[in-house]
This record gives structure tokens, sequence and C-alpha cells, in this order.
């Protein structure tokens, strides 16, 4: 069994975090009565139970001091993850009379910022609603970015322990730091989330669209107001959602560092950061030449659309603007790809991420001179820092588990009676949290309310262990892991 120690800080934690979840429900409570709309009795009731559970937490959870071993820090994670969208989801249970399995599975999709959805008539849909999906998704990018930048790291998940830095450092003497780092990084996200719906308001956009759009827009959720997307605004909102998804894709840490410093110096040095412009210029020329080459677009429409597509799916938005399926087969695998890619570790995307790709492309490398000369000695850098054989055993158990379970999640999709297509992309887009799939069933034009309830429960799972990057989640399930030291 799991250390006892463990459970009233987790108790602890949790009932802070469905404190604040209920607070911020008072937004679209807000909303739904300043519109005279459906939607603010439900959410004065979700309200109501909502801080009914985090009272009782946090007096069953309240202890004199607060230790938290590195076994109570993955249920930690992963069970706020769980409880926030439990009930998170009422609102919607409750309003829009869909079924507790299609609730669930949209606020899923919006914490973990995949963006899939199982609902249909956004136009129409009371304001209310739009509204607490666009900020579950913007509570999902902060809370990610948190966790991607302090928690990881310490767990040692994935390789991400190359970017630990003293806010990954769980000591007491280092609680004031971790405290700062955090809020300069919340202040960074507020800034461009401000910024964001500003431009977007000057593109044409009403305060509400905008404001809702700037949210899924900084958190890479893609969630929207519209059932047509970004395809339903003017053109030049897709340059402005192509330039702050862009911006939601870079390492918040950097950013904030830049931002302090006044130099952009601090985010051009990181090797994943030029990878990933170097990634979305490279492609996006590719994607613009054949598109314009083979009369698809003129050389305008061309670049804009595909730009925004290729830096929607690379940093995991989601975002539809055309069915980017219908381009041909090379565009199609060309977004195979992107879609397990991902962007910068510690930002707002999901996916594989960058800095992955680039430790796998030096190992390989290595290797290779390894083979011509054994006795060479080749010591592996990343971003100036040695790469520790404990760093690679972490970047290995990762990939393996990523592919390990998409190859679990598609055959279960299969077994539930889904073409291999819909499987198959189904549980990429849910493991990378991009958002749309692929196919007649799940494509960008349309989305996942037909798939049975089974599958959605499978794919919310999916989204689970994508967004809290695998490993957290499976080792869970290891027997060592319940056993008292």
């Amino acid at each position: 069994m799991m250390i006892a120690s463990d459970l009233k800080p987790i108790l602890f934690v949790t009932g802070l975090v469905l404190s604040k979840l209920s607070l911020l429900m008072l937004a679209p409570l807000a909303m739904g009565m300043a519109y005279d709309e459906p939607g603010y009795v439900e959410f004065f009731y979700t309200i109501i139970v909502t801080q009914t559970a985090a009272f009782t937490m946090l007096r069953w959870g309240r202890q004199a001091q607060f230790n938290l071993s590195v076994r109570g820090m993955f249920m930690l994670t992963t069970s706020v993850w769980l409880i926030a969208c439990m009930f998170g989801a009422l609102p919607l249970y409750r309003i829009d009379h869909i079924s507790f399995t299609d609730a669930f599975f949209e606020t899923m999709s919006g914490l973990t910022t995949t963006g899939s959805t199982v609902l249909a008539g956004l136009d129409e849909m009371p304001k209310s609603a739009l509204l607490w999906r666009s900020m579950l998704q913007w509570l999902g990018g902060i809370g990610f970015i948190v966790l991607s930048v302090a928690i990881l790291p310490f767990l040692n998940v994935g390789g991400m322990r190359l970017f630990q830095t003293e806010s990954s450092d769980w000591s007491d003497k280092n609680t004031p730091k971790t405290k700062n780092v955090a809020s300069n990084m919340l202040k960074v996200y507020l800034l461009l989330s401000v910024f964001c719906a500003l431009a977007y308001h000057l593109t044409g956009m009403n305060w509400f669209e905008a404001i809702n759009h700037a949210m899924t827009t900084i958190s890479t959720g893609g969630y929207s107001t519209s059932d047509e997307s970004m395809a339903h605004f003017s053109n030049a909102s897709h340059w402005v959602g192509s330039a702050f998804m862009l911006l939601g894709g870079l390492p918040f840490l950097l950013l904030v560092q830049s931002l302090q410093h006044r130099d952009l110096h601090y985010i051009w040095r990181d090797a994943q950061v030029r990878g990933f412009i170097t990634l979305i210029a490279v492609v996006g020329g590719m994607m613009s030449a054949w598109l314009w080459l083979h009369g698809t677009f003129s050389l305008e429409d061309a670049l804009r659309i595909s730009i925004f597509n290729i830096i929607s799916i690379v940093t995991t938005t989601g975002y539809g603007l055309t069915d980017f399926s219908h381009w041909g087969n090379f565009t199609t695998v060309l977004f195979i790809f992107l879609m397990l890619v991902g962007a910068c570790s510690g930002s707002t995307s999901g996916g594989i991420k960058i800095f992955r790709f680039q430790l796998a492309s030096g190992l390989f490398t290595r290797q290779l001179q390894q083979l011509v000369h054994p006795r060479g000695i080749y010591p592996h850098r990343y971003n100036g820092r040695v790469v520790s054989e404990q760093h690679i055993r972490s970047l290995v158990a990762f990939i393996f588990a990523f592919f390990f379970t998409l190859i679990l999640l598609a055959s279960g999709l299969a077994l539930l009676g889904l073409d291999p297509v819909t499987a198959l992309s189904g549980a990429m887009t849910a493991l990378a949290n991009v958002g749309p799939g692929l196919g007649r069933v799940i494509g960008p034009d349309h989305n996942f309310h037909l798939l049975p309830d089974s599958a959605k429960w499978l794919l919310s799972f999916g989204m689970l262990l994508g967004r809290l990057e695998v490993l957290t989640v499976l080792v869970l399930f290891l027997p060592a892991y319940w056993r008292y030291r």
C-alpha cells in the first residue's frame, strides 16, 4: 500500500484546487446572469457541490507539517487532474443535458488542452458554457506549465530533468524561489492572454469571441465559440492565431527571463526553440509551395492556411481551418508526423516534444561515430549540458512507453468497432493532445460525438496519459508502487 502519510497532503492540495475551481465558476455564473441565459442556476449548484467537497478535503487533509514523498507526488499529480475533471464536468452535464460521459470527455479534453469535442451547435450555445470551456483550457495550460517546470523534472519523467531549475527543488529552502517562478510565469501567461484578446478584437472578433479565443490560443487548446472554428473568422485573425500559438509553444520560463532582461537571446540560445522555429519554417515553406504549385490555393492563401495549420498541429492546439486531409497524400502523411512532434518543453503544448527528437538524433549520430571509431569518446551534450546515462534511460523509457501506449489505445479502439483510420488517429490525437483526428468520423471537419461511450472513456484516459507525460500515470499501475517500503 501507499505510504499513509501521503494521503493527507494529497487531500489538502486536491481540496485547494477544487476550492479555486469553484471560485472560477463565478465568472460563467455572472455571464449567464448578465445575458439571462440558461446555465447560471446550474453553475450555482455546481459551485456549492464543489466548494463543499473542497472544504471536506481541506479539513481532512490539514496537518501541521506538509510532507509528501516522491510516490505521493505521482498520485497527487494524477488525482488532481482526474478529480478536477469530474467536478469541472458538472456544469456541462447539467446545462447541455448531455451524458456524464460526454461532459467528462469534454472537460478532460479542455483541461488537458487537447481540444477534441463532442459538442455541436456552438454558435447557439449559452455563453456561460462557452466561457467555461475556454476557461478549462486556459487553466489546463498554466497548470501544465507549472507541472512541466516544477514537478516533472523533480520526478525525472521522460528526460525532463535536463530542464531542472531551482523551481524543481522541493526542499524547504527553495520554496520562496518556487513561488516566485510560478508567479512570474502566471504574469507572462496573463499578459500574453490580454495582448492576444486585443489583437483578435482588432481583427473583427467581438469581445466575447476575442477573450474566449485568446484563452484557448495561449493555452494551445483549440476550443472555439463556433462550429466552423477559426474558419468562421477573418484572414487577419488567422495570422494573429498563428503568432500567439507560436508563443504558446515556447518555454515560458525562457519567456519570463527574456522579459525580465529585455533580451531575446535567452529564448534563441535554446536548442529546442531553434529546432521548433526551424521545423515550422521548413515544413511551412514546403507545404505552401505544394499547395500553390498544385493550384489548391493562391500563394497568399497557401502561406496563411498552411502556416496556421502547421503551427496549430505542432503546438497541439488543434484549431480547424479547412480539412487538410483533402490536400493530398503527401500533406496527410506530413500532418500525421506533425501530430506526434509537439513544441517545446515548458510550454502549454503536448506531444513528444522537440527536445526528445533532438536528443534521439544526437544519440543516433554518436552511435554512427562510435561504429566508425570504436575507441573514440564522444560526449553527448544538449544546450551546453552533458546528457547523462540517467537522462538517456529516462528518454528511452518515455519513447517506449509512448508508442506502446499508442498501440494499446489504437488496438482498444479497434476492438470497440472503430475503423483503422479512426482508431489510430484517435489514439494519436488523444495521446499527443492535438485535437482533430483523421477520417470521416473524427476528421478536422467533424467531432467525436458519434463514438461509443466506451471509446470516449478510453480516449479520455489517453488524453490524461499524454498530458501527464505517460510515465507519471503508468507508474501507478506497478504493484511495487503500492507496497510499503
